[in-house]
């Protein structure tokens, strides 16, 4: 009786892991299938848009900035200007979704405002000042090649807030952007060493930025999930933050320049002002437009939307405003964007596997009703199944 009894368990949970399997499987084929149908083909042409809108705003911001910084003198200035306009808009925004939906925006308490938003505010002021300040000193190219070591700095503060596990990998990642950075730099007929420094300063403390965001959009009891409520609470900090440097290093040229204050003509004073207020709208439309993109999408998406949304702006900053480069510069232009690559696959294999994990813990109760005598299933087949979902991963 006691061996009928083993056996029957066992001819049991043979039954069951098959069952699983099964349900498992159909699901796969449901996927699979799924790829050739019209929402398929829907959602992908969907994202293409999204990707197009946000590469617009994106390459539109990089260049315009650079036209609009190059020589004036008021980097800092006009990038407060551009702040005050960011959080002007916001409101207007959560004045109209508060009109639309009868329900009140989140709106933090002043511990919290202080202790949870000021950090994140102040890095992230310093974080556009420093780089619309590199502007006036360096080439679009060799900006967006030394802005685009800020992933390894968001790998770095990820590790060091424990966000993010050790990986090997990351080491690699590591070398390849920083060697492509400096073979890109090496000989550069156009180089600067101050705008070098702040656009690298920069890129470190876009790195802290970006951290503090991920744990603020994480606390759920702050409520700030939403990037135009967290648009509108922090820039105030930011604005704080940025108008002590604004005074110091611009308070002189602010006052006597002939665009502005001193102006003598009006046109020239509306064209200044025109202007800021294009680059402050350019500023806040960038940021909604990663929004849609990643709440369409996926973080994966965007890295990757990244990689070719820089690799775009060095084409046309080498076509358009001539930007040189030779054969050692190209190089290091490859070698930087495989880093950035290899980063992207890792991340997305890393992420795979711990959905799948994820997901086997979720039938847990039923591989431990499966072995509990600890003897392992007398099966051939194989029972490992290719986990995967088409909206999750597109």
């Amino acid at each position: 009786m006691a061996k009928e009894g083993v056996k029957m368990k066992r001819w049991t949970r043979q039954v069951e892991l098959r069952e699983l399997k099964a349900m498992v499987q159909k699901q796969e084929e449901k996927v699979k299938a799924s790829i050739c149908t019209f929402s398929f083909i829907t959602a992908t042409v969907k994202t293409l848009a999204l990707v197009f809108f946000y590469y617009i705003f994106s390459i539109g911001l990089t260049f315009y900035n650079r036209h609009l910084f190059q020589g004036s003198n008021l980097a800092l200035s006009i990038t407060l200007c551009h702040l005050v306009i960011k959080f002007v808009a916001s409101g207007l925004v959560r004045l109209l979704l508060e009109c639309k939906t009868k329900s009140p925006r989140v709106m933090l308490g002043w511990e919290s405002y202080v202790k949870r938003v000021a950090p994140a505010g102040l890095v992230s002021s310093l974080d556009i000042g420093l780089s619309n300040w590199s502007f006036e000193m360096i080439t679009i190219s060799l900006y967006t090649m030394s802005k685009s070591t800020a992933v390894v700095f968001i790998l770095l503060f990820s590790l060091l807030f424990r966000l993010e596990k050790f990986r090997w990998s990351l080491v690699l990642v590591v070398l390849f952007i920083f060697t492509g950075l400096f073979l890109f730099t090496f000989h550069s007929t156009q180089f600067n060493l101050t705008g070098f420094l702040l656009v690298i300063t920069a890129s470190v403390l876009s790195g802290l930025r970006w951290t503090l965001a991920q744990i603020l959009l994480q606390k759920d009891e702050l409520g700030l999930h939403n990037p135009i409520d967290m648009m509108y609470h922090i820039q105030p900090w930011m604005m704080i933050s940025l108008l002590p440097l604004s005074v110091f290093f611009e308070g002189g040229s602010v006052s006597t320049t002939d665009q502005y204050f001193r102006f003598s003509e009006w046109s020239v004073l509306l064209h200044g002002i025109g202007g800021i207020m294009l680059g402050g709208s350019l500023g806040f439309m960038l940021e909604f437009s990663e929004y849609l993109l990643l709440s369409h999408t996926s973080s994966l998406t965007l890295s990757i939307s990244g990689v070719f949304k820089e690799l775009c702006i060095l084409v046309l900053a080498y076509l358009v405003n001539h930007d040189p480069m030779n054969g050692v510069n190209a190089l290091g232009l490859l070698v930087c964007l495989l880093g950035i690559i290899v980063h992207v696959i890792t991340k997305a294999v890393y992420n795979r596997t711990e959905r799948t994990e994820h997901m086997l813990n979720g039938t847990a109760e039923s591989i431990e009703m499966l072995t509990k005598d600890g003897e392992a299933n007398e099966d051939s087949e194989s029972d490992e199944v290719d986990l995967f979902s088409v909206d999750r991963d597109r």
